[in-house]
């Protein structure tokens, strides 16, 4: 409701008040006039604001002022014969640039009393006499002058005092309840009562509501509404919520006063009982107590002399420190790392050749070149005695099993196991620790590690070692050498302990996506294991015997509820897992545990079926379709490897144009495989005549060789032979008729040389079901190495020069 409609029905009660107080004043003949002879007010005011909350009739208060902005008002007040002025609340807090709309409307007109002047302020002392609304601005500047209409207290008949009594028991009743709760609201009471009575319920419901601490808006409500009866409704209201607000506040107080007496109680018991009972030489204080403690804890330790001299040293210091000084606490956390360490004390290991095998059997399918290095090593550690002084490297594409080899291996041996991932790691404070001048400084990863597994001799497996990287921090990898080297770790030095510690009975396994990116000093002490791809069957035991089990409990189901057949694992293998490892092939049965859990409920079945035709319903499209070797003039298949695996690659050369002779190269080639090309290219050319070609083709020809999959990135020498065998078919327009695939490096004199990754080469060829291979003759001994299930069926042929590669490619048997 505005402003305006309340004052008109304001207006007309007064009005109507006013005629019925005339007519019993002129049947009475009394002297009952609402406003005394002395209390005439004038026709104009000048105005003062007000910031924080209005100022209500009835009530007496020192107000304080800018002297700069409102002295040239307070002189125009005492300057009357009237010394009155109105005392208006402003809707903004900053009053230095107020215009007359930032009033609110409603105020209380008061007399000035007293004015003191102090520095930059004046202080003024006014009594508040009753309500009045601004009609007019007449001055809409300091000093602000207005016209008011004033609004004088009403009698009230007897039956408006029936009606009225009920709301003014309750304001006092609830102002008793007030005052036990806050003391401050005893003097108001006092001052209160010797201006006035609390029977008139004007100026108590006024004093009521300024007992409380509502916002200015609420109580610019409550001084805006004359009539007594609304008033005293809404001071309750305010007064009611005061209270509560009163009694959440006694509440909150008594709690926390609760909590501290017992907690002041409690300390002071607790020191009482201390001094008892070190008179009775029963206990002892803090420190002596942690000092005991760490000396406990060296009993139990064989620690070497160097270090226990340093420790003496900090317990004897720690001894002569004040519990509560700051280098107390660093040298309480520096003795705890030393005496939680394992000095001297080593898991004894389970040398035991059958037992290894079986564990890793156990948790690995395949692999079993892997599986007979790590007996190997386990075989001579069992003759030596110990495996100390050892560092494996396993290198493979993701997804082959790296990690959970090296926890089989601890399992193995009986070893405590400890992983952390290197990679991404660029401040060597990590491996070698913190210095102890540093706030929150600690140990590195190593020493970490032997506080966590209790043991001096655990299995390290640190996780990515060739994605370590450096940075203005520091090499981690340089870092790394002190560790890893034998003749160096046997007297490790962290930085934080700053004592010598022995890590040569550590038992360290690295592992890698690929060799390449580790710094050669690191490499150099490592002994390599290579872990590659997973055939197509082996996959298919690991699902059966590993994979399908874990998905299938954490999906909460049974073997009888979702049954996996060898069909639809190899499907799944064949067209959505194509990769090295197993890890995409457990993420595709993980999903189909969970639409058939899903399919499980709602259809209220005991279990489901699937079958191979069904997987595009769980899985989608298939994300691989079955690799053929592409045949036709100029079109020949090589072998490559990649992090991922091997990998099989067409090669393509055509003749673009005869206008002019050129070679161009597509297919985002690496600088090595560029290279390959322009020496496959070159050798052609200068065997022409032994390789039955016409030189003069190459006069003219402008050819373009290309190599599919452009947006893979390539590189690496092992394409020349297959370039060149490319080229020879366009040249001689003979297609190759076989189905065969190769690898190896071409020279200049067309020596075939040797290159990397045979076995995940021929895995490569064996998935697309190419089983005739030309091979470098020099690596026929990493052929031979191979499992005779993977050399099953493979014709290799092995070459030392190009013109042998001529005669297989032409040889149609």
């Amino acid at each position: 409701m505005s402003d305006e409609i309340i004052f008109e029905s304001i207006d007309e009660e007064l009005t109507n008040s006013e005629s019925e107080t005339n007519e019993e004043s002129n049947e009475e003949t009394s002297n009952t006039e609402i406003i005394k002879v002395e209390d005439k007010f004038p026709e104009s005011l000048h105005i003062l604001p007000l910031t924080n909350r209005p100022f209500f009739p009835h009530q007496i208060i020192p107000l304080i002022v800018e002297k700069d902005l409102w002295e040239s008002t307070v002189k125009a007040i005492t300057d009357s014969s009237h010394n009155m002025l109105g005392l208006l609340l402003v809707k903004k807090n900053n009053i230095d640039k107020i215009r007359p709309n930032d009033f609110y409307k409603v105020g209380t007109v008061c007399r000035l009393h007293r004015i003191v002047q102090t520095d930059d302020k004046l202080q003024v002392v006014i009594e508040g006499l009753q309500r009045f609304r601004v009609t007019k601005w007449q001055n809409s500047e300091r000093p602000f002058i207005v016209k008011p209409k004033y609004y004088p207290e009403i009698p009230h008949d007897d039956e408006d005092v029936e009606e009225i009594k009920p709301y003014v028991l309750a304001v006092i009743n609830t102002i008793k309840e007030l005052l036990p709760l806050n003391p401050l609201y005893n003097e108001e009471l006092k001052i209160f009562l010797q201006r006035s009575s609390p029977e008139e319920p004007s100026p108590l419901a006024d004093f009521a509501a300024s007992l409380t601490t509502a916002n200015k808006s609420e109580l610019q409500n409550i001084l805006g509404t004359v009539h007594i009866l609304k008033r005293l409704e809404k001071v309750l209201v305010l007064l009611n919520k005061e209270l509560q607000q009163a009694q959440a506040q006694v509440e909150i107080r008594r709690q926390v006063e609760e909590k501290m007496e017992k907690n002041q109680r409690e300390f002071f018991l607790r020191e009482q009982l201390k001094v008892i009972q070190k008179e009775l030489g029963i206990e002892k204080d803090d420190r002596t107590a942690e000092i005991d403690k760490f000396r406990d804890r060296l009993k139990k330790l064989t620690v070497p002399k160097p270090t226990q001299k340093t420790i003496d040293e900090e317990l004897e210091k720690m001894s002569m420190l004040e519990m509560g000084s700051p280098e107390y606490a660093v040298t309480r956390n520096y003795l705890d790392w030393l005496t939680l360490l394992p000095w001297g004390k080593f898991s004894k290991d389970k040398l035991d050749i059958a037992r290894a095998r079986k564990v890793l059997n156990k948790d690995h399918e395949g692999l079993e070149d892997v599986k007979d290095r790590i007996i190997e090593f386990l075989a001579v550690g069992k003759l030596k005695g110990s495996i100390n002084g050892t560092i494996l490297l396993l290198v493979g594409p993701p997804g082959v099993g790296k990690t959970s080899i090296g926890r089989s291996v601890a399992k193995a041996v009986g070893r405590s196991f400890f992983r952390f991932s290197v990679g991404g790691i660029h401040d060597d404070a990590e491996i070698k620790g913190h210095r102890r001048t540093y706030i929150g400084a600690m140990p590195g990863k190593f020493i970490q590690a032997m506080k966590d597994v209790k043991y001096a001799n655990p299995v390290i497996m640190l996780d990515e070692i060739d994605k370590i990287s450096s940075s203005y921090r520091g090499d981690p990898a340089s870092a790394l050498l002190e560790v890893l080297d034998p003749e160096q770790n046997v007297d490790f030095l962290d930085h934080y302990l700053d004592v010598r510690f022995d890590l040569s009975k550590v038992l360290f396994i690295c592992t890698a996506n690929q060799p390449d990116t580790i710094p050669t000093p690191l490499l150099d002490r490592m002994e390599m294991i290579k872990l590659s791809g997973y055939l197509a069957s082996e996959k298919l035991q690991i699902a059966k015997k590993h994979l399908v089990k874990r998905q299938l409990q954490r999906a909460g189901m049974k073997t009888k509820q979702l049954p996996f057949t060898d069909k639809v694992l190899l499907r799944i293998i064949e067209e959505y897992a194509r990769e090295a490892g197993v890890r995409s092939l457990e993420k595709n049965i993980a999903t189909i545990a969970r639409k058939a859990a899903l399919k499980l409920l709602e259809d209220k079945k005991p279990s489901v079926k699937i079958t191979a035709d069904e997987l595009d319903k769980y899985l989608g499209k298939p994300l691989f379709e079955n690799e053929k070797a592409i045949k036709g003039i100029g079109v020949v298949t090589g072998l490559a490897w990649t992090s991922m695996g091997g990998a099989t690659l067409s090669v393509e050369a055509t003749l673009t144009h005869s206008y002019s002779r050129g070679f161009k190269l597509t297919g985002q080639l690496g600088d090595v495989m560029k290279e390959s090309a322009e020496i496959a290219y070159s050798y052609l050319m200068s065997q022409c005549e032994k390789l039955d070609i016409s030189q003069s083709f190459f006069e003219k020809a402008f050819i373009h060789l290309h190599v599919p999959a452009g947006a893979t990135p390539k590189d690496g020498p092992s394409a020349g032979i297959t370039m060149a065998s490319a080229l020879l078919s366009l040249v001689t327009g003979r297609e190759i008729k076989k189905t065969l695939a190769m690898t190896g490096e071409l020279t200049l004199t067309g020596l075939v040389l040797p290159v990397g990754g045979i076995r995940e080469k021929v895995i490569a060829a064996r998935r697309v079901k190419i089983y005739d291979l030309i091979l470098p003759k020099a690596n026929k001994r990493d052929f031979d190495d191979l499992p005779d299930y993977i050399r099953e069926g493979i014709n290799a042929k092995f070459v030392k020069k190009y013109p042998e590669v001529v005669d297989i490619l032409w040889d149609e048997n």
